[in-house]
């Protein structure tokens, strides 16, 4: 548990100054950053993954992930997002793909890519730090 919680602040903090970097002067007015955290870990049932998220400082919530692969992480998967109070907040189509050591994450709405993220593998699922796209 310490190792993924180790991993999550390192993600974040990289997701953070990367924003930080690209982020407006002080004097004007900053809008809240575009960057989120996710946590996968296998589901009850084959092919399942639960989801605890955090996006900007503001939302977070749990998630469920279906019709998945039985095996791994890497696949296809509807995705079911819920608030902190456990009311429905989106939906997405997820594709979870490996890359050696690492994994990457697309969140697509109706085929159109809504945000994308990269990650790894940590000792209860996958963390993956993420950001939506913006047109």
């Amino acid at each position: 548990m310490r190792r993924a919680i180790f991993t999550a602040a390192i993600l974040t903090g990289v997701l953070a100054a990367a924003g930080r970097a690209h982020s407006p002067a002080p004097s004007t007015v900053q809008r809240p950053l575009n960057i989120g955290f996710v946590l996968y870990t296998k589901g009850d049932a084959p092919g399942t993954l639960k989801a605890r998220w955090r996006y900007t400082t503001e939302y977070s919530g749990t998630g469920v992930a279906t019709g998945g692969p039985a095996e791994g992480f890497a696949g296809h998967y509807h995705v079911r997002y819920f608030d902190e109070h456990g009311k429905f907040s989106d939906e997405y189509d997820l594709v979870i793909e490996r890359n050696g050591d690492f994994y990457s994450g697309s969140w697509l709405t109706k085929g159109k890519v809504s945000a994308r993220g990269v990650g790894m593998k940590v000792q209860e699922g996958v963390a993956i730090g993420w950001r939506r796209i913006n047109d």
